[in-house]
């Protein structure tokens, strides 16, 4: 039965007009799991050591002529959520970030792509670290296809610009959403 699914999806996936579904995955993060202590923060309280986990996606539109990718935790108490990781143009022949691709310093952002400023106030991925005490959170990892090559911004752009400009740019999301309590 599963190597008839699979066979099947395989032939569909190659016919004309047919789209595989746009899907994002993660060695380290899955999807209603929980937040490893590699990709939880190592500041605030917080004892991680706040890599940025490895993503890869699969299926996106045909005319995606970009990628960018958030990470944001709408549980947070600020009234409008926390970003805790935003990058964009991202090339369209790019569908992997490595292991700690969020560190800036690290030079594993792909060409072009640009990181920018955080909740945290800077460029750059920062882990899962919610008020000790309150609920769990959760950290919503998004891949955004998007129609344009290129985003009218720089490393200062906000979480919420980007999420602006993506509003009215994207084709397609692709997303996997863990939770983190302390």
């Amino acid at each position: 039965m599963i190597r008839t699914s699979i066979g099947v999806a395989a032939i569909l996936a190659l016919l004309p007009g047919y789209a595989a579904a746009f899907d994002l995955q993660s060695p380290q993060v899955k999807e209603g799991g929980t937040v490893p202590m590699e990709q939880v923060l190592n500041t605030f309280g917080c004892m991680g050591q706040n890599v940025s986990p490895e993503l890869s996606w699969h299926g996106a539109p045909a005319d995606t002529k970009s990628f960018a990718l958030t990470v944001y935790d709408p549980d947070a108490p600020t009234g409008s959520g926390w970003w805790h990781w935003v990058m964009f143009n991202i090339p369209p022949t790019v569908d992997h970030l490595p292991l700690g691709a969020g560190d800036p310093a690290a030079g594993k952002t792909p060409a072009g792509a640009v990181q920018s400023r955080t909740d945290f106030g800077k460029p750059g991925y920062g882990g899962a670290c919610p008020p000790e005490g309150d609920k769990p959170h959760r950290y919503i990892f998004t891949i955004f296809a998007v129609k344009t090559d290129k985003l009218d911004a720089d490393e200062n752009a906000s979480g919420a610009l980007i999420g602006f400009m993506l509003h009215f740019n994207t084709l397609a999301t692709a997303t996997i959403t863990a939770t983190y309590g302390r």
